[in-house]
Formats: C-alpha cells, sequence, structure tokens
C-alpha cells in the first residue's frame, strides 16, 4: 500500500490557490473604494463652475450701471436685478450639472448644501428691508457681503470643492472691510466678490470638478 504524504501550504500561503497576501490586498482595495465612496457621498459636487462665471460677468455688468444711477431706489434696483438674474444662473447651473453627475437634489448633501446657503440669503433680504427703511442705504452692500458670505461658508462646508468655502471668507473679509471703508466704494466691493470672485472660482471649479 502507498502512502501519498500532503504538502502542508508554506506559511503565509492559504490552502487555497490565492495567497494570503492577496486577500489582504484585496480587501485594502474593497476597504479603500468604500470609504471613497462614503466620503463622495458626504459632499455636494454639483456647485456649477460655468454657471459661477456667467453669475461674475453680470455682476461686473452690473457695477457700472448702478453707479450710474440718480437715486439709491434705482441703484438698489439694479442691484437686486442682477441678484435675481444670477440667482436662476446659479440655480439652472446646479440642476444642470446635478443632472449630468447624476447627484441627486433635494436629500442627502444636497439638502445640506441648501441649508447652508438659503437662510443667511433670507436674513440678508430682511437685513436689505430693514436698511431701506431707515434709509441707511450704505451699509447694503456690507450686509449682503457678510450674508451671502455666511450663506457661502455654511454651503461649503459640504462641497467637494475647497474653493467654494475660501470664497465664502473672500466675501465674508471684503463685507468687513466695507464697513470701514467709504460709502463711495460699495460698487466696487460689490464688483470685486459678486463679480471678479464668482469668475474666478467658476473658473477653478469648470477646470478642475467638471464644469
Amino acid at each position: 500500500m502507498t502512502i501519498r504524504a500532503t504538502r502542508k501550504p508554506p506559511r503565509g500561503e492559504s490552502s487555497e490557490s490565492t495567497p494570503l497576501f492577496a486577500l489582504h490586498d484585496r480587501a485594502e482595495a474593497d476597504l479603500a473604494f468604500v470609504r471613497a465612496a462614503v466620503e463622495r457621498s458626504a459632499y455636494f459636487s454639483a456647485v456649477p463652475g460655468v454657471a459661477g462665471i456667467a453669475m461674475g460677468i453680470s455682476a461686473l455688468a452690473a457695477a457700472p450701471l448702478a453707479a450710474m444711477q440718480p437715486t439709491q431706489q434705482r441703484w438698489l434696483g439694479v442691484w437686486i436685478g442682477e441678484a435675481v438674474i444670477a440667482g436662476v444662473i446659479g440655480a439652472v447651473g446646479i440642476v444642470w450639472k446635478a443632472r449630468r453627475r447624476r447627484v441627486p437634489l433635494g436629500v442627502g448633501p444636497a439638502r445640506r448644501f441648501a441649508l447652508g446657503l438659503v437662510p443667511p440669503i433670507i436674513a440678508g433680504g430682511a437685513l436689505t428691508v430693514a436698511c431701506v427703511r431707515d434709509s441707511a442705504w450704505s451699509l447694503i452692500p456690507s450686509v449682503w457681503l457678510l450674508c451671502y458670505g455666511i450663506a457661502v461658508l455654511g454651503a461649503g462646508a459640504v462641497s467637494a470643492t475647497r474653493v467654494v468655502p475660501m470664497l465664502g471668507a473672500a466675501f465674508v473679509a471684503a463685507g468687513m472691510a466695507a464697513i470701514a471703508s467709504p460709502d463711495a466704494w460699495g460698487d466696487a466691493y460689490m464688483a470685486l466678490t459678486f463679480g471678479v470672485g464668482h469668475a474666478v472660482a467658476g473658473f477653478i471649479i469648470a477646470r478642475h470638478h467638471g464644469g
């Protein structure tokens, strides 16, 4: 009778054909994939770059037009019109990019993005009414810059790109500087932030974060 000797698998190798180190590498790769998927699902990735550039261009066009108005009411009317136009551009840009990247709106990170963005903008609108009522026209640029900056900072906390919170911080800094500056500089601050700031941030997002 012949006795066949069974070979014991070498140390570090499983009894199957796949070595233990290969299983370990595969597990690490799977874990990295899951971690990346979780991180992507926690951040909003539909911030529009091209729309941001368009928003900046509209603000740059509005600034000199507003500065030429003969009354404060007409000056405010120009900027409110620009805010409505920019808001529509931004909303359309978000919807377009979200559909293209298959990012769900109304749930998850998109919902948190909106909750960070919208309330400070509503507060800015209410403060604008108060400024008009008390004829504090010179405070309106500072109110808009600060409230919008806080809104962008809040939304930037769940944004997939770091340029969004950086833009929010720039708005807040400009708002604080506008408080300490002459009243006549208000349009310049608005053009610098809503115009140049949006355009630069939009360009970065469009180039590095998918349009």
